[in-house]
């Protein structure tokens, strides 16, 4: 990782900054797909969202948001990003364990996400296919979770805990 990066927890000031980023890094098609959905109106934990940070800039985001998978304490992961000009610098997978690291500290039992096997599978994510059931369209393939203290099945819910 580049030694002039700051992973930190996001800020409220952050907020313009990271919408930015995943505008540009998912574009307006995102609010369609039933992850993002989800979150609409949720507010995302900011014990397990993080930042990355280069003079004053920043230029890459990983937010959780609290979940029920069946009655199991869960995030699901996402959005994460990092901007096209600071690609392949190892600042997605910073970001990644930083938040899989702190979310290993909640009573979380395990983390959800919809994603790429080949980035997430390296830090622990398997293929969930019909263990966890999204509520809405989503390719199975990509259905990923990480167990923290279990491993969780059923519907996913938005439930704060």
């Amino acid at each position: 990782m580049p030694p002039d990066l700051n992973i930190r927890p996001e800020e409220a000031s952050d907020a313009d900054a990271v919408e930015n980023l995943y505008a540009i890094a998912f574009g307006p098609g995102r609010f369609s797909r039933t992850a993002y959905r989800m979150r609409d109106g949720v507010p995302h934990d900011p014990l397990t969202s993080f930042v990355a940070e280069r003079n004053g800039l920043v230029i890459g985001a990983i937010r959780q948001t609290r979940i029920r998978v069946g009655e199991a304490k869960a995030y699901l992961l996402g959005p994460l990003a990092v901007a096209e000009t600071a690609a392949k610098q190892g600042i997605g997978r910073g970001l990644l364990k930083r938040s899989i690291d702190a979310a290993r500290g909640t009573a979380a039992d395990a983390i959800v996400l919809v994603g790429d096997p080949p980035f997430y599978g390296p830090s622990g994510f398997d293929q969930v296919w019909d263990a966890i059931l999204m509520p809405g369209p989503v390719e199975r393939h990509r259905l990923l979770c990480l167990p923290l203290k279990r491993m969780v099945s059923g519907p996913v819910s938005v439930a704060t805990w």
